[in-house]
């Protein structure tokens, strides 16, 4: 549904953020962050509606980006699916 792709400018380091919907009628939140190439370490929340879900999705881009991640050039507007 939507897939935001974060990356490190001076490093390797990624961080991504997806919101997709389940076959019980709930939202999840997937992040995933580590090196590139290599498997990273990921977190799925669940949420009851989709106003939660992409609010907690803004949430996680935001404190990303604090942290020094941009989006990628590739993922600049998300992309849905």
């Amino acid at each position: 549904m939507l897939n935001l792709l974060l990356h490190t400018p001076t490093s390797r380091r990624f961080y991504r953020v997806e919101v997709s919907d389940n076959l019980f009628g709930e939202y999840t939140v997937l992040r995933e962050w580590g090196l590139q190439g290599q498997t990273g370490a990921s977190c799925l929340r669940w949420f009851s509606n989709l106003r939660e879900a992409v609010h907690a999705a803004e949430r996680f881009r935001r404190r990303a980006q604090r942290r020094g991640y941009a989006l990628s050039a590739a993922d600049a507007g998300g992309t849905q699916s």
